[in-house]
Order: C-alpha cells, then structure tokens, then sequence
C-alpha cells in the first residue's frame, strides 16, 4: 500500500512523539492528510503544500508545525493525466499512493474508502484536506469523519444544482459533514449559509487553482507548444472536452466534431483530447481524424495548459478548471454545459455557457469582436494556499500534538 519516494520515512516516525525541542521553546506538531485523487486536484493540493512548507520554515523555536503527508488515491493514473503534473508542479512523488485506478463510481468510491482507512488508522492525522468534488473527496471525507478526524474543505460551497452531475453529488456530501469550509467566492459562501452551515466555519480564502496559475506562469510562457502545433497568439481555438453530458452521447458528440470542423475553415483548432472523448469517438465509429487546421493532439501537461489557454482566441471546454484559468487570463471561453458551479467565471469573468445548439450562434458572438467586459474576482491572487492554512490553525476545533 506505501508507495512513493518517502514511504519509508513515513512508515518509520509513525508512533513516534511529535514534539521537536528548541532550547527552552517547543514546537507542536499539526499532522494533516491532503488527498489528491485525479487531475485537477494536483493544482489545487500544490500550492497548500507549499503554503505549509513556507510555514514551517517561519518558525523559529515555538508554534505549531504543520506536517503535511500527501495521498494520491490513484483515480487518474496514467503518465499524461498524473506523473506529469506531480512534476511540473513541483510536488513530487506523493508519500501514499492507493493506486485504485478506473471503476465506476460505487466500485471506484468503495475502494478508495477501503485503501484508505488503513492510512487513517495508522498515521492518526489531526485534520484531513480535501479538494474539489471528485470521487476521492467524498470516499476519504466519509472515512475520516467516521473516524472522529476533522475535514477541511477547499472549494467548498460551489454549487451547479444539476443533481445528474457525479460532482454535485459530491459536493453536497462532502459539504454536509466536513468542519470547515474554505470557500473561493461569495457565492459559495451563500450556498452555504443556505444550507444550514454556521458561518463561523466558512473562510472565504480565494481561488487556490490560481496560486498553482500565478506561480507556474514563467514556466508557461516558456512552454514551446504553441511551436509544436504550429499556432499563432491568439489565432487558434483551445478546445478540451470530456463530460458525459458531452461524450457519451453520440448525436452529441457527432454533432460537437461537425461544429468543430465548421469551425476549423474560419479558425485553427487544437484539441486536446482526453482519454475517455477519444475512446468514445472510436466506439461511435465518429470521424476524429484531424488536418492541419483541426488539430487532435494527447491530453498535455499544465504548463502547455495554461500557455495555449493564455493565448487562444478563445476556449471551448467543459472544465471547471479552465474556466478558472480563462477568466485569469480574460480569455474568452464557452463552457459547453448548461450549468457551472463556477458562476463568478460568468457574472464576473470571461465565460459563458452554451450548448450544441447554441453553439454556432456563441462562436459567431465571439468572432465579431465585441469588447470583451471582464475583471479578475477577489482573492483570485496568488495567496489561497497561505490563507488556508491560516484558517487551519485558528480553527477552534484543531488538535496540535506537543
């Protein structure tokens, strides 16, 4: 089960007193679990370990250290949608990884929650924190909390209200058990306040998606994919598509390529395709091939991400993510689904929803070049991560160990 570079280590300080001694000071130890389970948890777990590494470093003889043991559950494995970002992102490897791998949702939540309690049981952490609204959120959270340990939510409180979406379902559960809920915008702070959560355990910290974006963006302008496609600034289209809403459905997904190649004759497109819109075009026996001016091309790591969201003319997605990174960057984006958690990306930032029929006429709205109105929204600056371990610490219900 311990796998990763400091596996060993993390084995061998288990039952050992967490008290380090300096002169007549003393500094207690905060032990806490961060679980990252599929691609965009890596962004968001990054700049939380690397807030507690600066913490601890500040220390001079006293206060509370804040040890932090990363777990990657393992739900996306390949080298393209995980190994990638640990590297780019500086993480490194993590100290658990489960290695669950793909499932359906029970099957896949179910061995999450097993693989993990053993973690729990031997490593007997202070607090556990969670990121985002995949299946790794819920399983771990549901494991601790029966466990009596305390959960942190980062991204708490954001709310699509459209039941049929896995995350939803996630998102609601998790929120309804954790302990405190460190959210990115006023608005999930509203939906949890509607909810019945105390406000005393709500912070609104910011957007921590954009501490990974600030921090990586001198790696990303130095991104050579712009030459590798063959693209010019902001004379192309990004595109990633991957939901089921969007995929799984083959009038859908026939429909999303013919308006793709449409598109294409006025703009080049780059695609980068995920693992699960490839396999589904090949089973729907719908043409992928690509030419020059609609490129196909594999899932790309996070500093080739930002650099082609940063320079397309625009982005057609159904990420959560990239509407994050779009509205940073005031690139315009279509969302291609009938809801976001995200609304401050449409309220405040770049983005608006569409879907296949309306498609044709918002890629026309875009190209006729009206100004495009937008602001960055508050606490999307580079400083979440601090902000959240800030809140951990201040938390009445924090247990530190001398």
């Amino acid at each position: 089960m311990w796998k990763g570079n400091r596996g060993n280590e993390f084995m061998s300080t288990m039952g050992q007193v967490d008290q380090t001694q300096a002169g007549a000071h003393s500094i207690t130890k905060l032990k806490v679990l961060v679980i990252a389970g599929a691609r965009p948890n890596f962004m968001k777990v990054a700049p939380f370990l690397q807030a507690a590494k600066a913490h601890n470093q500040r220390l001079q003889g006293s206060g509370t250290e804040v040890e932090c043991r990363l777990v990657h559950t393992g739900q996306h494995y390949d080298e393209k949608m995980s190994d990638v970002f640990f590297r780019e992102l500086g993480i490194g490897k993590p100290d658990v990884n489960l290695e669950v791998g793909s499932g359906s949702h029970a099957v896949q939540t179910a061995t999450i929650m097993i693989k993990f309690e053993p973690v729990c049981l031997e490593y007997k952490p202070d607090w556990l924190v969670v990121v985002g609204d995949v299946n790794s959120t819920l399983a771990c959270t549901l494991v601790a909390k029966k466990l009596g340990i305390n959960v942190a939510h980062i991204e708490a409180g954001l709310r699509s209200y459209d039941r049929a979406m896995p995350e939803e379902i996630n998102r609601l559960v998790t929120d309804s058990i954790s302990d405190l809920f460190l959210t990115p915008s006023p608005d999930a702070d509203e939906n949890l306040l509607k909810e019945g959560i105390p406000r005393e355990k709500i912070v609104l910290v910011g957007n921590i998606m954009i501490d990974s974006l600030v921090t990586n963006l001198k790696q990303a302008s130095a991104s050579k994919i712009l030459e590798k496609v063959g693209a010019k600034a902001k004379e192309f289209v990004f595109v990633t598509l991957h939901r089921p809403s969007n995929v799984d459905d083959k009038a859908s997904l026939s429909r999303i390529m013919e308006e793709l190649r449409r598109l294409s004759e006025r703009l080049p497109i780059v695609f980068s395709m995920h693992p699960r819109t490839c396999k589904m075009l090949e089973t729907f026996g719908i043409d992928g091939s690509s030419n020059p001016r609609f490129q196909i091309i594999e899932p790309v790591g996070y500093h080739d991400s930002l650099c082609l969201a940063r320079n397309a003319r625009l982005v057609l997605t159904d990420s959560g993510g990239l509407q994050e990174e779009t509205t940073y960057f005031q690139t315009p984006c279509l969302t291609l689904r009938q809801n976001t958690e995200r609304p401050i990306t449409v309220t405040l930032g770049s983005n608006k929803l569409t879907n296949v029929s309306q498609l044709r006429a918002d890629l026309n709205t875009v190209f006729e070049g009206v100004p495009l109105k937008c602001q960055i929204p508050p606490l999307w600056d580079g400083n979440t991560g601090v902000r959240c371990i800030e809140a951990i610490l201040q938390h009445p219900a924090r247990v530190a160990k001398a």
